[in-house]
């Protein structure tokens, strides 16, 4: 997608004039350059060329599949390493090759200090130092130390424990001990509200859990009476030392406390060692769809999906540096992290909160954790993606006419260049440095997940960030591996094709109107199969039996629920999900999902869900409006107010309907998919809220429930 480039003549005649003369002055180097390579080898043309290339077929010459990867057209891949064939062999190969590399790292505190704001709230902010970091070496050390302090304190090999804690080193230093120990992990995300925890728990039936101090003062405190069989709670922080107030029966340690009780024990070097078909992983969902599910993970799923994985990072390696600040809970960043620490990579940990310089923990003047750390690599949803991309857009238009046009020039200019295979050097350096340093500067892949990514972020983001995206396609049920797009397929709106340890078939959905026998592309509710593919779910033989089945050969496969098709290099692209659609009253399918897609596009809108109701003849949504575009919408019409009087303002909903409308129109929406009526929300959903997940999906049922009255008037009830 081109910026508008209503451009001054002679600013484009200079522009265009010094392009041409960079690009006489680079050709000749550059095509000899190619030319000694070799066609396969070189780099201008060979990226466009191996965009073009198949990516995946159908190994049964069927336009249902199974499609796979064409270098595992004959087996799918299952393991990185030889002999490395569970999660405790893997870290302690990585330990082995890579002993004095750092591994892990955490910013030191250096100031914590309060700041009040204009509108009288108050915000934490930070000072932070550099990064500390544990070598392999050091965090295998650590890793044994808990496993057998663990151990000492009553932890059995196959017997359940929890982790209910924030994205940080102590996390997956837990979870290798309970791996390497053999200990099953159960996952929590940290935002899960009391009740979502106390099911999990209580269903695990655990007796030791890992935890924060602050998740355990405000949120497991709460519900320890409900969890009866709860005996050890483990703080991964050092202080403070002494615990009190706690029901009788369970005991609080520090992870400290915990690692030099392993140390000494007598019994440390005796564990049980995980078979690749023990679990090593029970991770609960974020519940978009009601309670959560414990989903049943084995050492050799895991493997074998972050084999697939690495094999789309073109050469990963100890000397790359990723920042892990997603939730650990989340397969994306478990997988992510798993990845890295299998090729000798340092992982740096950061927050939402800490990650930029102007993110809001971060006290101005001081920088945020990707200018210190500068990683290579990182894992992003797409809302994050979204809110950099409105962010750095309304930067531009308060340039200056000058600047301004030599952005949109020059963001045109590589848009061009990428779509041909070549690279932008020049406009790199000179245009999109400032932009590519929020990332820390040397960010050269990133990867997005947890939902589909529009094709205007993708586009910004390949363009200012001067890096490939790869957009990736999973679910917690298959190790979050199915696909992920090759970082030299510029295209968007795809997903890649298979991963090499799985396939893809598509099952005919008459309901919805998509069969295999679509053309110009087969089309079809997506099944993936392959030995990432899940257990299933914990205590849930009718949901397993509905969601999971094996094949006449013995492998399994997932129903996921979303609707695919395959284009014709193998890529698979996203179209529809099962449980998003409506039928209205009138008899039209409306795709849910997919207006928000086409309308989280629109600067006025930072989160929107479209909600349709059977019967009734029209849809309407939830809005969160930017606050800098409802503002200025306001002051261009003459209506004053805060925020949250302009979104109780019946004049600004009418306003932000109309510009919503004349969005959908530009998207191609049809008139019965073009919300008819909208109610603005002046506050941004959070995991916290409950509202949405930690991955930022919709949580489809709080959000009616949250604004049923809303729903009532709007559909004529009030």
């Amino acid at each position: 997608m081109r910026l508008k480039d209503d451009l001054n003549p002679m600013l484009l005649l200079l522009f265009h004039l010094m392009v041409w003369i960079y690009t006489i002055i680079t050709f000749l180097p550059s095509y000899l350059l190619s030319w000694i390579s070799g066609p396969d080898e070189g780099f201008y043309g060979s990226m466009e060329e191996r965009a073009k290339r198949a990516k995946a077929r159908s190994v049964l010459g069927r336009p249902e599949g199974p499609y796979r990867a064409v270098n595992a057209t004959k087996r799918l891949v299952t393991s990185l390493h030889p002999r490395a064939d569970t999660l405790d062999k893997m870290f302690e190969y990585a330990a082995r090759r890579f002993p004095d590399r750092d591994c892990l790292g955490t910013r030191e505190v250096i100031s914590e200090e309060d700041e009040r704001q204009s509108n009288g709230k108050v915000f934490k902010k930070v000072v932070l130092g550099e990064y500390r970091w544990l070598s392999y070496k050091e965090t295998d050390t650590a890793v044994t130390q808990l496993g057998s302090g663990l151990a000492a304190l009553g932890q059995r090999p196959n017997s359940n424990i929890a982790i209910f804690c924030e994205t940080r080193a102590e996390w997956i230093i837990a979870a290798q001990a309970c791996f390497k120990y053999n200990f099953p992990l159960i996952t929590l995300y940290s935002t899960l509200g009391g009740p979502a925890i106390a099911h999990a728990l209580n269903e695990t039936e655990v007796t030791h859990i890992i935890t924060s101090r602050e998740l355990l003062e405000t949120r497991l405190k709460a519900i320890l009476f409900e969890v009866s069989r709860l005996q050890h709670i483990i703080v991964v922080e050092n202080t403070p030392t002494s615990w009190s107030g706690y029901p009788r029966g369970i005991s609080v340690h520090n992870m400290t406390a915990v690692q030099k009780l392993g140390a000494s024990w007598e019994n440390a070097r005796e564990r049980k060692q995980p078979l690749p078909s023990d679990i090593a992983v029970i991770m609960y969902t974020s519940g978009s769809t009601g309670i959560p599910k414990g989903v049943m993970i084995s050492h050799s799923n895991i493997i074998a999906g972050i084999t697939g994985m690495a094999e789309r990072i073109p050469n990963l390696c100890e000397e790359d540096t990723y920042i892990g600040y997603l939730p650990l809970a989340h397969v994306l960043e478990l997988s992510a992290e798993l990845v890295c620490v299998s090729h000798g990579c340092r992982i740096g940990y950061s927050s939402p909160q800490t990650l930029a310089d102007q993110s809001t923990k971060i006290k101005k003047g001081s920088k945020g954790d990707t200018s210190v750390l500068q990683p290579t690599l990182m894992a992003a949803v797409p809302e994050i993606m979204d809110r950099i991309y409105k962010n750095v857009m309304t930067k531009v238009e308060e340039m200056s006419c000058v600047q301004r046009t030599l952005f949109i020039l020059a963001y045109n200019y590589k848009l061009e260049q990428l779509a041909k295979g070549y690279s932008t050097p020049l406009c790199d350096r000179l245009v999109f440095g400032k932009v590519r340093s929020l990332l820390g500067g040397r960010t050269r892949v990133l990867l997005s997940g947890g939902a589909p990514l529009s094709a205007a972020t993708q586009r910004f983001m390949n363009v200012c960030f001067c890096c490939p995206v790869g957009q990736g396609y999973g679910l917690t049920e298959t190790c979050g591996a199915g696909t992920i797009s090759e970082l030299w397929d510029y295209s968007t709106g795809r997903v890649g094709g298979p991963l090499v340890c799985c396939e893809i078939k598509l099952k005919d959905w008459a309901e919805g109107g998509y069969r295999s026998t679509d053309k110009p592309h087969p089309r079809g509710e997506i099944l993936i199969g392959g030995p990432n593919v899940t257990m299933g779910y914990y205590k849930n033989e009718a949901k397993n039996h509905e969601d999971f089945f094996v094949d006449e050969n013995g492998q399994r496969w997932f129903y996921t629920g979303d609707i695919g098709e395959f284009q014709e290099d193998g890529c698979l692209k996203i179209i529809d999900r099962k449980k998003d659609l409506v039928k209205l009253q009138a008899g039209e399918y409306v795709s849910l999902g997919k207006v928000e897609a086409m309308l989280k596009n629109c600067p006025l809108i930072d989160n929107i869900c479209a909600y349709a109701n059977s019967d009734e003849t029209y849809v309407i949504s939830f809005v969160v409006p930017n606050q800098k575009q409802l503002l200025a919408l306001a002051d261009q019409y003459g209506i004053c107010g805060s925020c949250e009087e302009l979104c109780n303002s019946k004049a600004m909903e009418e306003l932000v309907l109309k510009v919503i409308t004349e969005a959908a129109l530009t998207a191609q929406l049809e008139r019965f998919e073009i919300p008819r009526k909208i109610r603005l929300s002046p506050e941004a959903w959070t995991p916290e809220m409950g509202l949405v997940t930690d991955a930022f999906k919709l949580k489809r049922k709080e959000l009616k429930t949250h604004y049923q009255d809303d729903i009532e008037r709007m559909y004529g009830g009030k």
